[in-house]
């Protein structure tokens, strides 16, 4: 498939997708050239991309990224490494959970408050 075609597949830009292929996430396993010199990219191609959003929407970096698919795509970590790394990735989840709560908590006491004013004035919009 056409770069453009990745790019709906996996709702990234096609511009995010030559930075990813340039920074070594895609390699010649999920993109050729045609003869006219176009990039081709195949099915494993829209999975890894996946993958890489999956990674970066729990915060990983490209760095780790990086670390991540060349540790799965040659298996050069040992196990005990793999383990420690994602125990440490759940941690870190964790405690981005518990502040994404305390914020939340926040947010609905604050919105009650603004809620019980606007009753006891008898405002509608303000």
């Amino acid at each position: 498939m056409k770069i453009q075609e990745l790019a709906v597949e996996t709702g990234l830009s096609v511009h995010t997708i030559r930075y990813y292929e340039k920074e070594g996430l895609l390699d010649e396993r999920h993109v050729g050239r045609d003869n006219n010199n176009y990039r081709r990219y195949d099915d494993e191609a829209i999975e890894r991309l996946k993958l890489v959003k999956r990674f970066q929407s729990v915060g990983c970096s490209l760095t780790e990224l990086k670390q991540i698919l060349r540790d799965l795509d040659t298996n050069t970590t040992t196990t005990q490494q793999g383990i420690d790394w994602v125990l440490s990735k759940i941690k870190e989840i964790e405690r981005k959970k518990d502040e994404y709560d305390l914020v939340l908590a926040t947010l609905n006491r604050m919105l009650e408050y603004k809620m019980a004013l606007q009753r006891d004035s008898g405002e509608k919009h303000r």
